[in-house]
């Protein structure tokens, strides 16, 4: 699930005890506003920008319920699974652009011939299986000089690919851009998601109710307090990342199962193994991967980084399978 594998600090889970102590009380919208003005500092804009939800992907779902009537729904694939859910449930015209089979990159002619009428684009940067970058600042701004397109950046990762076009947000109405506090932050269990949006979204968002769990709200303040803690551990995670792909580089060189592990932005790698029961293999060995062929051929998986432990238990194990499969 690409969880942060470090708990949070001590002051981060003093909070969510001091949140538990109010559970019979809804937040006081003076401890939103205060959580949205965290936020905002965070990410540098107006707080005017921000909205609030118990998770991004309920954001994502409902920016989709609003906006794609009347127009075209266009995202890549693969991307994230709750917005093609979210799009296949609300939307009767959409278009799924395949990305390279080589590089997983994303064409960016195809898209600009796709976008011929009014639509409503979502793509997430960097992407969620393969944890590539898709789009540069060139490519966001000429996206929002057309008229017709109302964008959607899901920048889920942005604390591990140092990236984000967030600050074009304030500037132009037809822009979004969701965040999630679930991953860099340690706070998948406490579900904290946050949406930086343009004018024409915020309309649309107006009636849209901002409730948190108390804990929820507690622990998200605290950890925007001071956020070198999640800093830290971006980095650890950014360099047992590279650690585990220098060894399965190796692992496959030298393997007449040539797979490939493919650069990542993110906090997990995709591993073409050429193994098509790879993960059910590894499950067997009580280590848990993400199976995404439903998206991809058989043969990939998404790997989360771990700890060193986990990562050294992963590699020892896929290591056995690769040498029984030869």
């Amino acid at each position: 699930m690409n969880e942060m594998p470090y708990p949070p600090p001590r002051r981060v889970r003093e909070a969510a005890r001091e949140g538990i102590g109010k559970l019979n009380r809804y937040a006081d919208p003076e401890e939103i506003q205060e959580l949205r003005e965290l936020v905002a500092q965070y990410v540098e804009v107006s707080p005017h920008h921000v909205v609030l939800s118990p998770g991004s992907d309920l954001l994502l779902r409902e920016i989709v319920h609003s906006f794609s009537q009347g127009r075209k729904v266009v995202t890549v694939s693969p991307t994230f699974l709750p917005t093609v859910e979210a799009v296949g449930q609300f939307t009767s015209t959409r278009v799924s652009i395949m990305l390279g089979r080589s590089k997983f990159d994303l064409d960016h002619d195809l898209l600009a011939r796709v976008l011929d009428k009014p639509s409503l684009l979502i793509i997430d940067n960097p992407n969620n299986p393969t944890g590539g970058m898709l789009l540069d600042r060139d490519t966001v701004e000429g996206l929002l000089a057309n008229p017709d397109v109302h964008l959607v950046v899901d920048e889920a990762y942005h604390e591990y690919s140092g990236r984000t076009f967030v600050d074009l947000v304030p500037d132009n109405p037809r822009f979004a851009v969701t965040r999630t506090m679930d991953k860099a932050f340690s706070l998948a269990g406490a579900r904290v998601g946050y949406a930086v949006l343009g004018e024409a979204f915020l309309d649309a968002f107006s009636a849209f109710c901002e409730f948190l769990p108390q804990p929820s709200l507690y622990v998200a303040k605290e950890a925007l307090r001071d956020p070198v803690f999640m800093q830290d551990n971006v980095r650890k995670i950014i360099q047992e990342r590279e650690r585990m792909r220098e060894v399965l580089e190796g692992m496959h060189e030298n393997c007449p199962l040539r797979g490939r592990v493919y650069p990542s932005n993110t906090n997990f790698l995709l591993l073409n193994t050429q193994i098509p029961d790879v993960a059910e293999q590894l499950w067997e060995y009580g280590v848990l991967v993400s199976d995404v062929s439903h998206q991809l051929p058989a043969g990939f998986i998404r790997v989360t980084v771990g700890t060193g432990d986990e990562i050294d238990a992963f590699l020892s194990i896929y290591r056995k399978i690769l040498d029984s499969s030869e």
